[in-house]
């Protein structure tokens, strides 16, 4: 700044010695009665540049003024910022932490390309994600239209009935006899005694059976039927089973 504010004097002590050196020409002029229309035109347009330079010499001066505070405030900063340093930092040490930058240089290189796969991944991770919850609550809200979590909630109601309602021990027993009790619950869903089930309970439901039906000579005319044969059999065969088992007081 300083070497373009002496070049600026320099052109404006110049300028100054060309309208001295004009003036005087001119002075000769009229004091000779010969003064020229050109002469005044040139004198006029060298003391409009004049003042041009002027005015902008004017205004580095105002600028140079601006920026000596700011350039003072960041001389001590500097020098603040460089006190808290002390006698830690060395130039050795800022030398040889270009060297190592510039040794490592391709190690860097990979570093940025491999940050730069990671932003890409996480911008796809984050789209697949997006999508995935707004599918996953699309899909609640269906469940929840056709009623899975008005089961669910009716479910939980039962649960925590089954737990105020039975104890410790019942769990545990039920534990020991859960094997006895699938097998018997599969036993129950076989086929046929699914079909047996059904049939005896239509036939509980649909026949109509009065008082004056049911007489001796009527079951005995009904044992006549093969059917009837059967089914006794069959009753005093589950009775026998029945007889078979121990009762709770041998226990």
């Amino acid at each position: 700044m300083d070497d373009e504010l002496a070049l600026l004097h320099q052109k404006i002590d110049i300028l100054t010695s060309h309208v001295e050196m004009q003036n005087q020409r001119l002075e000769g002029l009229e004091v000779n009665g010969n003064g020229s229309q050109a002469v005044i035109t040139k004198l006029d347009y060298l003391s409009q540049q004049f003042e041009v330079l002027c005015q902008h010499q004017d205004e580095m001066d105002e600028l140079k003024r601006d920026l000596i505070p700011i350039a003072n405030h960041m001389m001590k900063l500097s020098i603040d910022e460089l006190a808290e340093i002390g006698t830690e930092f060395q130039s050795e040490d800022l030398l040889f932490l270009v060297k190592r930058l510039l040794r490592d240089t391709h190690m860097l290189v990979g570093l940025l390309d491999r940050l730069e796969s990671t932003v890409d991944l996480f911008d796809e991770t984050k789209r697949i994600t997006d999508q995935v919850f707004n599918q996953a609550v699309i899909s609640l809200d269906s469940m929840e239209r056709e009623g899975y979590f008005a089961f669910a909630r009716q479910g939980w109601r039962i649960v925590e009935r089954i737990v105020t309602e039975f104890s410790e021990d019942d769990v545990q027993a039920l534990g020991d006899n859960v094997i006895a009790i699938l097998t018997t619950v599969r036993g129950l869903t076989q086929p046929e005694i699914m079909s047996l089930t059904n049939n005896a309970l239509e036939a509980f439901q649909d026949q109509d059976i009065s008082d004056e039906d049911v007489s001796m000579w009527a079951l005995m005319k009904d044992l006549s039927d093969p059917k009837v044969r059967n089914g006794m059999a069959r009753l005093i065969n589950m009775v026998k089973v029945l007889a078979d088992q121990p009762s709770g007081s041998e226990n």
